[in-house]
């Protein structure tokens, strides 16, 4: 079901990723990284998306955001665990507004809806990183009172590392 998200705001929805949506996604998965710089480490596809999002055991969630009934943005989250809180928590692996769509209050509601839906849930936190060089993302975090994790280090295995260490 399709809803205001701010009353503030009609002409922005937020609303559950749905199969149907999967070029929607994909085309704004392929936006942000090549914003990001990352257009080279892209290899999600379709059949990826399906299986991961919508089929048996989705491993994360999706929305969209639409200013009035055009696709503007979207965010993918996902679940994690605090031993210290001994509660889950949501991991925003991706938030996305189309360029033309910015300043218009569309980031912040893709972040209020994966906010409700923690508190919605019980759970205890909401993370993310963001790249050291993304100035206009850090002030925008920092004005909605997220606080920067500068004492940790993100470490990553993939590819050849992590099947090396599996075996």
């Amino acid at each position: 079901m399709k809803t205001p998200i701010d009353s503030l705001r009609p002409s922005i929805s937020v609303r559950p990723a749905e199969a149907q949506d999967i070029d929607v996604i994909l085309q704004f998965i392929r936006e942000l990284a090549e914003y990001e710089r990352l257009s080279h480490e892209v290899v999600a596809d379709e059949e990826l998306l399906q299986q991961f999002l919508f089929g048996e055991r989705p491993a994360a969630e999706a929305i969209i955001a639409e200013y009035e009934t055009a696709p503007a943005g979207f965010a993918l989250f996902f679940q994690t665990f605090s031993t210290f809180l001994g509660r889950p928590g949501l991991y925003l692996e991706d938030l996305y507004v189309n360029p033309s769509m910015r300043d218009k209050g569309i980031g912040k509601a893709l972040l209020r809806y994966i906010a409700r839906l923690a508190v919605e849930r019980g759970f205890g936190r909401l993370e993310w990183s963001v790249l050291d060089w993304n100035e206009s993302a850090v002030r925008f975090y920092e004005r909605l009172g997220a606080d920067a994790m500068d004492d940790w280090i993100v470490y990553r295995l993939t590819d050849d590392a992590l099947a090396a260490l599996s075996r």
